[in-house]
């Protein structure tokens, strides 16, 4: 659909885009990112015409775009541009109905019922109809660049042209925008191109990305290969970290602030800040904790400062437990969004903790177990009846821990619960084979990430060494006090 040959070009002789070369497809939305000054709107520009080339060439179509007569070219590309404070008195309809002005022809233009029919196809489908005899000023900034969308569409081309579509717009009303140009590009066929300022925006909508800087091209790529860490910290000059989506298979980029402006207070997590009653065992850190958690409640990666090991009656009815968990949390004025909370069958006065040192570390690990619900998991069946009884395990990190050692400390604790279990013969009932856990079990791992870094925590490191062997020693004790009773 389009072609950028070899392109340089600039003002005053000066050149801003030097030798920048790609094609884009027909139905592609293709973003182009870049520093301030890097030459995103200069290649816009010359991409719809208002520029030329100095050097090489550009192709729409086919056809050299200075083949191509103006009228022509309106009518295969629209250009949307920022949004600006500065609006005409006309109504919606009468802003809306200029995108058809290209495809008039002779100087008495006649409004036909082709340019009706358009009209009001595109205005149901940007969803503005409801504004069409409203004057343009009268409309917020995201409902006016829902208008103006409406035009560009309205003038039915083949390549929509945005810069900073997104600019000064909420996040619904950003959201709203990018979802229709992306139904455009699928239902219709729209090539979109349009420049970014957010990363994480042009991430989630672009097929592709062209990152500039200097006006060169510095990679054009799919998302997930331009948005690395080490592209933009060298393009943008900044420190940044790359975590995927939730939800969709994309890279999003996070900004880290300066360490001086966010220094948190050194502390250490330890036996003294442990609550134990018989209805709940709590932790409260005076920082929130970078936790990994299969807590009822809380699971999953985040930050939290509140932890909760709730007790239970042994007929407890689990057909709820997050919202009987988050009840008795909101209960006791926990925040629900720093609290991780788990549940127990176990009298919490059976509870196995222990500090443990080293020279670059330190560990609080805290251990309640239960094996009315031992199981083996290799022969584990959906449909048996479970009978009270669980382990959860603590594990609190004094120190500074990479995301493969999050992971490599829940197999290493995994493996010395095991371990546990096998040494006292616990076993399953149903199969009558040596448990390796119970049905239920939850486990947490949470850092101060302060400290020296600690990339690894399987058995071959010290930080792995010492959850094996305090997970193992506190999971048999709390075991053998929880059959005392």
């Amino acid at each position: 659909m389009l072609k950028v040959h070899n392109v340089s070009g600039g003002y005053s002789n000066h050149p801003v885009i030097k030798e920048v070369d790609f094609s884009v497809k027909k139905g592609e939305f293709f973003g182009i990112l870049g520093p301030n000054g890097s030459g995103k709107t200069t290649l816009l520009k010359m991409i719809s015409g208002l520029l030329s080339c100095t050097q090489g060439s550009i192709e729409i179509a086919g056809k050299e775009i200075t083949q191509v007569s103006r009228k022509e070219l309106a009518q295969t590309i629209a250009v949307l541009p920022q949004l600006s404070g500065q609006t005409f008195p006309y109504t919606v309809r009468e802003t809306v109905a200029l995108g058809r002005y290209a495809h008039h022809h002779g100087l008495f233009q006649t409004w036909r019922a082709s340019d009706e029919e358009i009209l009001q196809t595109i205005m149901k489908q940007t969803n503005i109809e409801q504004f069409a005899e409203q004057s343009l000023p009268e409309l917020s900034g995201g409902e006016q660049q829902r208008v103006f969308l409406a035009q560009a569409l309205t003038q039915q081309p083949a390549i929509l042209l945005l810069d900073e579509p997104t600019n000064h717009l909420d996040l619904a009303h950003q959201k709203g925008l990018l979802d229709l140009l992306k139904k455009a590009t699928n239902e219709q066929d729209l090539t979109v191109i349009s420049i970014f300022h957010d990363l994480n925006l042009a991430s989630l909508y672009c097929d592709r990305l062209l990152l500039l800087n200097h006006g060169e091209t510095k990679t054009l790529e799919t998302p997930d290969q331009v948005l690395k860490e080490s592209i933009i910290k060298e393009v943008y000059q900044t420190e940044v970290k790359n975590h995927p989506h939730p939800e969709v298979a994309k890279p999003q980029m996070h900004l880290l602030p300066n360490t001086a402006q966010v220094e948190r207070e050194n502390v250490i997590i330890d036996a003294s800040l442990l609550e134990v009653s018989p209805d709940q065992i709590v932790l409260r850190s005076p920082i929130p904790l970078r936790t990994l958690s299969s807590g009822v409640c809380g699971a999953g990666i985040g930050w939290n400062d509140c932890f909760v090991n709730l007790h239970v009656d042994k007929n407890y009815n689990c057909s709820d437990p997050v919202r009987d968990i988050e009840q008795h949390l909101l209960n006791h004025d926990f925040n629900l969004n720093k609290a991780v909370g788990m549940m127990t069958a176990v009298n919490l006065k059976h509870v196995s903790h222990r500090f443990w040192e080293d020279t670059n570390f330190s560990l609080l690990v805290v251990v309640t177990a239960g094996v009315g619900n031992a199981t083996d998991s290799t022969k584990a069946s959906i449909k048996r009846e479970t009978s009270p009884g669980t382990i959860n395990t603590w594990i609190f990190v004094n120190g500074k821990l990479t995301e493969e050692a999050y992971i490599q400390s829940i197999m290493t604790a995994t493996e010395a619960k095991a371990q546990a279990l096998r040494e006292l013969g616990i076993k399953d009932k149903e199969t009558n084979t040596i448990a390796t856990g119970t049905s239920t079990d939850s486990i947490l791992i949470a850092s101060t990430q302060q400290g020296e870094a600690l990339p690894y925590a399987g058995t071959a490191t010290a930080l792995g060494h010492a959850i094996g062997r305090s997970v193992y020693t506190e999971t048999k004790n709390a075991i053998l006090r929880s059959q005392e009773q």
